[in-house]
């Protein structure tokens, strides 16, 4: 009965996923050869992605699994990335896990990436999917969390893509790993334009670490995701609402299929898309080529 609930679950999603929905047999029959290829051979399986570039994934990761059905498992945020970044950019990956969004900035898009990702085991699927892609050139990977100030915290090592920094009340498995701030990393030469923050709840004290970063004209856009995971640590993740807009970034949607970006009176319950400077983002997104994902051209 678990087996069958979580199929339904997968479905379910599929069905309500923008894009999948318009091409649902496809993205059922990816699901089911994904499931009858890991009963027959488990394990790591080589995945296309996105034109050129491809995924090792195994039973289990679930947003990368995402992106086999799917083909984009985040779907406007990934695709506000693909539309968004240019050569000359640099993107920071902060909560890569193993490394979705830095293929598609530097591999896709042909952006230098930086990319955090603190779980030991899953730092090395991300280091796999680099070098699969041949990005090493174009990418630098921390194995470390960001936070704060530096220093070392404990994190969860066995969540796939829920690992996260262990509250105190917390008993899980854990690694200890080394902290930095964004900022005693960040050179001010390098042109950061967009920054994902994904760090199940410790978005408030990645934002801490990065005073010089929000205030550099050249960030445009952060994708940060807020779900009410920093209760877990005591925050408010509307204070990180009201610090983004102290530095003029404010929320928004975007339809990937008409390349629009509109403006939202608050944050999702999941990822939000914060800009700065909407005009340019906007004659960014509207000017960038059409990329192919699944069988359309968006």
């Amino acid at each position: 009965m678990g087996s069958l609930k979580k199929i339904n679950t997968v479905l379910r999603g599929i069905r309500k996923h923008p894009l999948a929905r318009r091409h649902v047999f496809q993205a059922y029959c990816r699901f089911f050869g994904w499931q009858v290829s890991q009963l027959f051979s488990p394990g790591f399986k080589k995945k296309h992605f996105i034109e050129n570039t491809c995924l090792s994934v195994k039973k289990g990761m679930t947003g990368a699994t995402g992106n086999i059905y799917c083909g984009l498992h985040e779907f406007e945020d990934m695709t506000f990335l693909l539309h968004f970044l240019r050569k000359e950019d640099t993107f920071l990956d902060v909560g890569a896990n193993i490394g979705s969004y830095t293929v598609l900035s530097a591999g896709v898009c042909g952006a230098k990436t930086i990319s955090f990702e603190p779980a030991p085991l899953t730092y090395n699927y991300l280091l796999r999917n680099v070098e699969l892609n041949k990005l090493n050139e174009r990418v630098t990977t921390w194995n470390a969390a960001v936070g704060a100030e530096p220093g070392e915290i404990s994190f969860t090592s066995g969540l796939d893509t829920v690992n996260h920094v262990l509250a105190n009340y917390e008993t899980e498995d854990s690694v200890r790993v080394e902290v930095y701030a964004l900022d005693d990393l960040i050179s001010r030469e390098e042109n950061v334009s967009l920054i994902k923050v994904d760090t199940e709840g410790f978005e408030t004290e990645v934002l801490k670490g990065m005073p010089a970063l929000l205030k550099s004209p050249a960030l445009k856009a952060i994708i940060i995701e807020l779900n009410g995971s920093g209760e877990r640590y005591g925050f408010n993740e509307n204070d990180i609402h009201l610090k983004l807009l102290e530095h003029g970034f404010l929320p928004h949607g975007y339809d990937p299929f008409l390349r629009k970006i509109f403006p939202l009176k608050t944050f999702n319950s999941y990822n939000t898309i914060y800009l700065r400077d909407p005009e340019f983002v906007v004659d960014r997104v509207r000017g960038s080529r059409k990329i192919k994902i699944l069988s359309e051209y968006i």
